[in-house]
């Protein structure tokens, strides 16, 4: 009887814990953060001075290869001139690195990676296969709604997008 007891409650116990976590979404009821949250390292300039003109995209959406090529021509960043004092620079350019897709610190790192050319060093992020397979259900007309502008702008349909929440839960593709 004490046996039968004992295993009704172990059974309870886990009939519980698995209706919270079948509650949860499935990112918390996993424990891992998801498959499209990606981790928000912290670095002030980063923050600072890439999202004085735009998202600050996660380090893990490009290869370390690439983040160099993109700091290393900041006078002519997509046409406009960001350039930076030398030790900010440098700050982020570490910084990017440190937390680059092939860096395997993050899933989506890894993810992008897996679709990507080993040598390959794309400068957008709207050009890796990993995004245009993620996207191949947007409409190419969206892109150039005046309420979204470009493929590059984010936040636009993602509105978590600044704190790394890129699942598809969260997206509204504005009209």
């Amino acid at each position: 009887m004490n046996y039968l007891l004992r295993g009704i409650g172990v059974l309870a116990a886990v009939g519980t814990i698995s209706m919270l976590a079948f509650s949860l979404p499935a990112s918390e009821a996993r424990g891992d953060g998801g498959d499209d949250l990606m981790p928000r390292p912290a670095n002030k300039n980063w923050q600072q001075e890439c999202s004085s003109c735009h998202l600050a995209y996660p380090p893990s959406l490009l290869p370390k290869a690439s983040w160099q090529r993109l700091m290393n021509g900041l006078d002519q960043h997509f046409g406009e001139n960001a350039g930076l004092d030398p030790a900010t620079q440098a700050d982020i350019l570490r910084f990017l690195e440190a937390n680059a897709a092939d860096n395997g610190g993050s899933r989506m790192g890894k993810r992008v990676m897996q679709r990507l050319d080993a040598k390959a060093t794309p400068l957008r992020i709207t050009e890796t296969a990993w995004f245009v397979r993620k996207h191949d259900d947007v409409p190419r007309t969206a892109w150039s709604r005046k309420s979204v502008g470009s493929a590059a702008n984010c936040a636009a349909c993602h509105r978590q997008a600044e704190q790394g929440v890129f699942d598809d839960d969260t997206v509204r593709i504005p009209k």
